[in-house]
């Protein structure tokens, strides 16, 4: 035979196509999501459009990773799910103060006449009396949400800071006149008490030559706004040096507010001529059992804060001085400032 019917009896001849139902599917790979490579159905793309879900973003169930109309459908109800909130930062770990030495270190020097001054009274107060002091715990979560409501308002019509302060120097003063033990003082000579008509409160103030005590006059007359402001103006007169002696004399009870520093309450000394003074202890924000008129006893986070009564025994007694605090600690728990703040 020729060469070339040889080589045709040597190769196979070509298979026939099978039926298009006998053919296997097509080997190439069907992407498993809803890209522009994958075929998605009319209702599918639809159905995506009305959710907002990107088919893009969806992976498919279907054969071959075909998108089905199961996998929008929960594609867009993982979308309304809310997300998980994210954990809490951890809270940056405090660091210590940077102290520098002070340049008193080593020193000897002469004691101011302010600072003998007040040493000498301090002397003159415990030898002269017989101290002792009481101490009750206020809860303040009522009075410090009235100022955060008040304080802007406030500042703008009256042209002070809305301070802590005021409340309680208010609250003070009105306790003094239903407890006249405690706005008093003792006349050693003439064997006598004298109960005060009038509530004239000394604000203890730290000032850079030591401390100072300017006294509010007729305290017990005065709504927040005019004891905010007699504070800031003696306060600044203090810092200044523009204290009159006027200003500092007269006081039937004082106020130290040692809580502005940290401290949680002090044993603070009664000054001469007075039968007691008032501690302020720092606000501090806790887990306390409160009594909930529908969930009971429960724990909540309150301000709190300690009142300390310092006071002469030989004419306090301690029970005088828990019915002082306890009504202090009534009206500053009570909060009903709305009136003095203008809510």
């Amino acid at each position: 035979r020729p060469s070339a019917e040889i080589v045709a009896d040597l190769v196979p001849a070509p298979a026939k196509p099978a039926p298009a139902q006998d053919r296997p599917a097509a080997s190439a790979p069907v992407p498993a999501s809803g890209g522009e490579g994958a075929y998605v159905t009319p209702l599918v793309r639809k159905l995506a459009s009305e959710n907002n879900v990107d088919l893009g973003s969806v992976k498919g169930t279907g054969v071959g990773g075909r998108i089905r109309k199961q996998d929008v459908l929960a594609a867009a109800e993982a979308a309304k799910a809310p997300a998980p909130a994210a954990a809490p930062a951890a809270p940056a770990a405090a660091k210590a103060p940077k102290l520098e030495a002070s340049p008193l270190r080593g020193q000897t020097v002469k004691m101011t006449r302010m600072r003998k001054v007040i040493g000498d009274n301090m002397m003159k107060a415990l030898h002269s009396q017989a101290q002792l002091t009481s101490v009750v715990e206020v809860d303040i979560t009522r009075l410090m949400k009235l100022r955060g409501q008040a304080k802007d308002a406030f500042a703008a019509r009256e042209g002070v800071k809305l301070s802590p302060m005021p409340f309680f120097v208010k609250a003070a003063a009105q306790a003094l006149k239903a407890h006249p033990v405690i706005n008093a003082r003792i006349n050693d000579d003439e064997g006598t008490i004298t109960y005060f008509d009038s509530e004239n409160i000394g604000i203890a103030v730290d000032a850079e030559k030591g401390l100072m005590t300017p006294v509010i006059k007729g305290a017990g007359d005065l709504n927040i706004a005019g004891i905010a402001k007699k504070t800031a103006e003696l306060a600044g007169k203090a810092r200044s040096g523009g204290l009159t002696p006027d200003d500092m004399s007269g006081a039937t009870f004082t106020i130290s507010n040692t809580g502005s520093r940290g401290a949680l309450f002090d044993t603070v000394i009664v000054p001469p001529n007075q039968a007691a003074i008032l501690g302020i202890g720092a606000t501090v924000k806790r887990p306390v059992v409160i009594d909930h008129p529908e969930l009971g006893e429960t724990i909540a986070v309150r301000n709190m804060t300690y009142l300390s009564l310092s006071y002469d025994h030989r004419l306090v007694d301690g029970a005088d001085a828990a019915r002082y605090l306890t009504s202090v600690k009534a009206i500053l728990e009570a909060g009903e400032f709305e009136v003095d703040l203008g809510l």
